[in-house]
């Protein structure tokens, strides 16, 4: 039995002010010419769907255009809610699109949906577990031990009535203890949330959602698909897939990614603003990609953001990296010097701020605003 496996849509997400909606219909309209491609026998959501738990009108078009995409493949489709989804709202009208093979998971109520598919090696067992916090199980689970992340899980878990010799798929929306973590994901301080994978060893795959880059934790068949997009610059080096898992008898899984090409990149530029400016820097390139940029020139370029949005039209973020930027000084008050002439005060205050000297052309323009102010000679 084969699944495509995606998760983190994060559907109607906005990068440094920027909307990704279109970014967004385009890679989901991708993803399904992947699917009916690839003709799996079903579809897995591992959570967060959307970006945030009041989701869009917007947002929410986008991913019912998805769905009705996806159903009109005829391929069932897996769903769970993760920690930025409002389960409820995303729960909605389940049981109507149950009809229709789209399974989503139920708000949390001391169990886990299981939903049963049978192919020639006989049954595999899928069950939908959305983001769960160790209060969530407490409640239903009083006299447990759900203190921690892993002990409420397993838990949650203890209460399936798992067959171990049955094929079973798992999918959740967790931090998996060893995950490696990028800048656009929302982990608890102190790994609060940390969960021992080995509380999955019932289960012959374990379709993972939550961490943003696609990889396997302590097994092949602990994974994260990753996100489909690059959600933050920490991502730059991330080559975004949809997962294709093909599941044949007890223990015996198949692992393949298949590459997406986004509308645009998200990248970072960096070099002297002539550098970047020039026809050889972004010749052949995609100068509509989403760009953070670091000139490395000593002095600030005079409207260099605007200048050169004029050539890469959307750069979200934009520094420097110089002598100033990189020397961390904290400028104090200086005690007063009735020796230090304005123009030396001046210098030295300059220097502190840039960590370099006033330049040749400077010097002689603050020369002259100091006689012209002080009526002094210099």
């Amino acid at each position: 039995m084969k699944f495509a496996h995606i998760s983190d849509l994060h559907i109607g997400k906005r990068l440094c002010g920027f909307s990704l909606i279109e970014d967004q219909r385009h890679i989901l309209s991708q993803i399904t010419d992947i699917i009916e491609k690839q003709n799996p026998d079903g579809v897995i959501i591992a959570g967060d769907v959307y970006d945030k738990s009041n989701p869009s009108a917007e947002a929410v078009t986008v991913f019912d255009e998805f769905l009705t995409d996806l159903s009109g493949l005829k391929i069932p489709v897996y769903i769970i809610s993760g920690n930025h989804d409002s389960a409820e709202r995303l729960a909605f009208g389940g049981k109507i699109m149950q009809s229709s093979e789209i399974y989503i998971s139920p708000v949390y109520d001391g169990g886990i949906k299981k939903v049963v598919k049978t192919d020639e090696y006989g049954d595999v067992n899928i069950y939908l577990c959305p983001f769960v916090k160790p209060a969530n199980v407490k409640t239903f689970y009083p006299d447990d031990n759900t203190d921690s992340y892993t002990e409420a899980l397993k838990t949650a878990l203890s209460h399936c009535d798992i067959d171990d010799k049955a094929r079973n798929i798992l999918v959740c929306h967790q931090f998996i203890t060893g995950a490696q973590t990028c800048d656009s994901e929302e982990i608890n301080v102190g790994t609060l949330d940390n969960i021992d994978a080995g509380i999955f060893d019932s289960f012959d795959y374990v379709a993972l959602g939550h961490i943003h880059g696609a990889q396997k934790v302590l097994r092949e068949s602990i994974r994260y698909c990753g996100t489909p997009l690059k959600y933050s610059f920490s991502e730059c080096r991330h080559k975004k897939s949809v997962t294709m898992v093909d599941i044949r008898e007890k223990n015996c899984v198949y692992i393949e990614t298949v590459p997406l090409e986004p509308l645009r990149d998200l990248r970072e530029i960096k070099g002297t603003y002539e550098e970047l400016m020039s026809l050889e820097s972004y010749a052949g390139t995609n100068t509509a990609d989403y760009l953070h940029v670091t000139l490395t020139d000593e002095e600030d370029v005079p409207n260099a953001l605007e200048k050169m949005r004029s050539v890469y039209k959307n750069i979200m973020q934009f520094d420097y990296d110089n002598k100033r930027t990189r020397e961390t000084m904290t400028v104090t008050a200086e005690e007063k010097n009735d020796e230090k002439s304005p123009l030396e005060l001046l210098e030295q205050l300059y220097f502190t701020q840039n960590n370099s000297e006033l330049s040749e052309v400077q010097r002689d323009y603050v020369t002259e605003l100091i006689e012209r102010i002080w009526g002094e000679s210099i």
